[in-house]
């Protein structure tokens, strides 16, 4: 039985966009990552009273369908997003790898409890200095720093597990 308390509903409407972005940054379609971002919700309903983390669990679906997807139309995957569109398979296989290092970070920052995400978030999305960061979160500003460091180590580590050791792959 799930012990989360949202519906699947709420987790629809709070997921649904960030999963588009994820599936879009891999696959580099709209229309193939909007269906599998609805694969994913269709699976998760299926599956619901055995996911535990429902956000962790649909950023894995999703990652493994847009690979999978890749793999299976590795001949269709458009090259739009470049200005110089590459006709080389190296390059191609490079652009491959990106995509699937950056969909690692997503998956393995979607499993990460709240408040170290939300530090993530301080200091790379919005940019804010420890000591911005301190204020917001009544942390010290040495313990920013800390809790960043490790915290980034950390995602290096899991990283290297999954085979990722640099954005090429």
């Amino acid at each position: 039985m799930t012990t989360n308390s949202h519906t699947i509903r709420e987790i629809f409407d709070t997921e649904e966009s960030p999963l588009l972005r994820f599936a879009h940054g891999i696959v580099g379609q709209r229309e193939s990552a909007e269906d599998l971002v609805q694969e994913a919700f269709m699976r998760l309903h299926q599956h619901w009273h055995e996911v535990q983390q429902p956000r962790a669990w649909l950023y894995r679906t999703v990652r493994n369908l847009a690979l999978n997807h890749l793999r299976d139309h590795r001949r269709e995957t458009p090259l739009a997003d470049f200005a110089d569109p590459p006709s080389d398979v190296l390059v191609v296989d490079e652009i491959l790898c990106q995509r699937e290092a950056l969909g690692g970070l997503r998956l393995l920052m979607a499993e990460l409890p709240e408040e170290e995400h939300q530090l993530l978030r301080m200091k790379y999305f919005s940019n804010l200095s420890y000591q911005e960061i301190s204020k917001r979160t009544g942390l010290s500003v040495g313990n920013v720093g800390y809790k960043l460091h490790h915290l980034l180590k950390n995602l290096a580590d899991s990283l290297r597990r999954l085979g990722i050791s640099s954005i090429e792959g």
